[in-house]
């Protein structure tokens, strides 16, 4: 095995006891222009980092022949002195919903796991490559991303790296993307968010989650879960990753390391809804949100507290309506789940989507209609505010119980999402953050949401959010 690479301390202080793991996208990104390490030697890093990991279930496929022809390249580049960007040789892992050239998307099923190897990237990884990022390999999901606690009987369920008693969820459908993150395995993931698959995995492991509106990114070549709530994210451990991976996804070249902008916190406005979001919370996970609230309002910014109808109004709707993802997930998987081969899914994630069938079309009717009504009544009542609250109302659960209980299961996974669902629902973008540790030391959040194509605000807002939360 390839001795593993230490950073020079080369104007930079850093401690030389450091790996590069240790640091975020960013930092890598700098340490990589100013030749403090070479993009071949950092990819191998990761790569020997992935091997000697304990748990096999946090990837499905790797890719690393594919990462060190990048990694030579990337590397080549920067020896030219033609750098392609601020990411140019950064690694990255990708949830296995997502096309890559030469690997089957398997979407989390042992059903596609011998399915024909993707002929082409899928534009957003297309795009990220031709920002010199390495690609080190597909990540575990929820089967056909169906699933906020992310367990999967047929890939194994990515252990929670934060664990020290039990074994614990990484949160879903992101998996394995949370877990390559939070377990320093990759620097940044992506994942997909159709009710809080982004948010959820960040908040357990203790990352950055980034959760944009529908329109952000180019969504081919991406699984489909949910035709119309289905978003792409980013898992990575700082906002400033995020900005910089966000840059690139949206087709420029991601320069300039992100720094805390000039966007002043005295002019911004946080609203924390009182029904709905702060209801049954973990102790500690109320703690440190009030704690985090406290930190904001002392650095200036002007927090208030007040009812929110839309979320109840969401809930009452989805009561009597359903889940729009249930329906259109029963619509994509039909021909498969009406099938003799529909035993081979999970019965856990197969009752749920089968819960679509007895949808009507008034159904349907009514919860498009009020997703457009409630979505564009929170966008006029928020104007240029941004709502806050706990990301997820406890931290990662055990898995034992949830595995041997599909109704302990259900019950879980829907108090999981309750904080994140109707984002989705309402078209809203938001950055989840870490904010401390709670029961058993797991990590808690805390999520920023912004009206839907507001991106660029929420990420200017969030460099500065972050320095003041994040301890």
């Amino acid at each position: 095995m390839r001795q593993q690479p230490r950073i020079s301390t080369k104007e930079t202080g850093v401690q030389p006891s450091k790996q590069p793991s240790d640091y975020s996208a960013t930092e890598l990104g700098q340490m990589l222009a100013r030749g403090e390490i070479n993009a071949v030697d950092l990819t191998e890093h990761f790569i020997s980092r992935i091997q000697a990991h304990g748990d096999s279930a946090v990837f499905i496929t790797t890719t690393f022949e594919r990462a060190r022809e990048e990694a030579a390249a990337s590397a080549a580049r920067y020896q030219r002195g033609c750098p392609l960007g601020a990411l140019d040789g950064v690694p990255i892992a990708w949830k296995d919903a997502v096309d890559i050239k030469g690997t089957p998307t398997t979407a989390g099923s042992a059903i596609y796991r011998d399915a024909p190897a993707a002929a082409e990237d899928a534009p957003v990884v297309a795009r990220l490559a031709a920002a010199g990022m390495v690609t080190l390999g597909k990540t575990n999901l929820s089967e056909f991303a169906y699933s906020a606690l992310g367990l999967n009987p047929h890939y194994g369920t990515p252990l929670n790296p934060h664990a020290r008693d039990v074994r614990r969820a990484p949160g879903g459908s992101s998996s394995g993307s949370g877990v390559a993150v939070g377990a320093r395995l990759a620097p940044v993931a992506i994942g997909t968010d159709t009710g809080g698959s982004v948010r959820v995995p960040a908040a357990f492991n203790g990352v950055v989650g980034y959760k944009t509106s529908e329109t952000r990114y180019d969504r081919r070549g991406v699984f489909p879960l949910s035709q119309t709530l289905d978003t792409v994210g980013v898992l990575a451990h700082t906002v400033s990753d995020c900005f910089l991976v966000d840059q690139a996804l949206r087709g420029g070249r991601a320069d300039v390391p992100a720094t805390a902008s000039g966007q002043s916190l005295q002019a911004l406005t946080l609203v924390v809804p009182e029904n709905v979001v702060l209801d049954d919370l973990e102790p500690e996970v109320h703690a440190n949100f009030s704690a985090s609230l406290d930190r904001l309002s002392a650095a200036g910014v002007k927090v208030l507290r007040r009812h929110v109808p839309e979320l109840d109004e969401l809930k009452a709707l989805s009561a009597s309506h359903g889940f729009l993802a249930s329906a259109e997930a029963y619509c994509w998987h039909h021909d498969l789940l009406e099938s003799s081969r529909s035993s081979e899914v999970d019965p856990f994630v197969y009752k749920r989507i089968m819960a679509g069938k007895s949808m009507s079309a008034y159904d349907l009717l009514r919860l498009q209609q009020g997703r457009a009504k409630l979505g564009a009544s929170l966008r006029a009542s928020m104007g240029e505010a941004m709502l806050v609250m706990p990301t997820v109302a406890h931290v990662a659960p055990p898995l034992a119980a949830l595995e041997d209980d599909m109704d302990h299961f259900v019950a879980v996974n829907s108090k999981t999402i309750r904080n994140t669902m109707w984002g989705n629902m309402l078209n809203i973008c938001a950055l989840a953050l870490p904010n401390g540790l709670g029961a058993a030391g797991m990590p808690t959040s805390i999520v920023f949401a912004a009206s839907a194509e507001r991106e660029d605000f929420l990420l200017d807002c969030g460099l500065s959010l972050a320095n003041v939360i994040q301890l």
